[in-house]
């Protein structure tokens, strides 16, 4: 099943449009479980999981909190991979984006080998870092547009407006399987990337900890036909808990991911 299909049939599905970001940074996880469990981010994402799974329509782990780990976070990776149910898409956050056969083997790595249904991508070395993903038509790739931190006026929101000429590209690509990745706090610059990629999926983050304002995201982000949004929430789901060595944390995770649904619910 493509990645859109398999986003529009859960969505629905769900009646969700909440992506969890598995960002399972073992410094926080509770030490219970770092200290009585032999891999101590897949048992954390294993529950996480378990107390989500009803409310999302997307899981997205970033590589960076499983790579640090060595040997035993790539298991962990591969773990959570397979535990997540499969009709829930997975996007690997690795914003990778070189060119020729070294991004031929990223995509193997990543569309193949671990069997993501999207990555995000870095797309500042032009079309040649996305011509080796042709033939993974059935997945998507999200490009870094815009994100929220501060220094992303340095190249990205600067004076040219470099993330317009980057939508731009995508639509002179017009490869159906592009989406893009914009921070929740650029809220002008979100309604101006909607109008220019009226029918791409955008991943948003940035709600909650860095500042983003739902409401307002909602009002610019959601497209015409269809909301072809997800609204990613890392940090303030799968460590809602306020005490990291809570036994219950995971049950705050529920708690979080159907708070963001309802709330992302009641502004559509």
């Amino acid at each position: 099943m493509k990645f859109i299909e398999k986003y529009r049939k859960i969505s629905k599905k769900h009646n969700s449009l909440v992506c969890v970001g598995l960002d399972s940074d073992i410094s926080k996880i509770p030490s219970f479980i770092r200290e009585n469990f032999e891999n101590p981010i897949w048992e954390f994402n294993k529950r996480i999981i378990d107390a989500t799974h009803k409310y999302v329509a997307a899981y997205k782990p970033n590589l960076a909190f499983y790579i640090s780990d060595g040997n035993r976070g790539l298991s962990a990776l591969e773990k959570t991979i397979s535990y997540i149910p499969s009709d829930i898409p997975i996007i690997l956050d690795v914003k990778v984006g070189d060119i020729g056969n070294t991004m031929t083997q990223y995509a193997k790595a990543y569309f193949e080998e671990l069997n993501v249904d999207a990555i995000t991508i870095n797309p500042l070395m032009g079309f040649d870092v996305i011509e080796p993903l042709f033939k993974y038509q059935d997945k998507y790739i999200f490009f870094l547009v815009l994100t929220s931190n501060k220094s992303s006026k340095d190249f990205l929101n600067n004076e040219n407006k470099f993330y317009k000429r980057i939508c731009e590209k995508i639509n002179e690509w017009d490869c159906g399987n592009i989406g893009v990745v914009v921070g929740a706090t650029n809220y002008k610059e979100i309604k101006e990337i909607r109008n220019i990629l009226p029918d791409s999926i955008f991943l948003i983050p940035g709600i909650g900890v860095q500042g983003g304002d739902l409401d307002i995201v909602m009002q610019n982000a959601v497209g015409k036909n269809e909301p072809n949004i997800l609204i990613n929430s890392s940090r303030g789901i799968i460590f809602a808990c306020q005490d990291r060595d809570s036994k219950d944390f995971a049950k705050y995770a529920g708690l979080a991911a159907n708070k963001l649904q309802n709330r992302i619910n009641s502004n559509i």
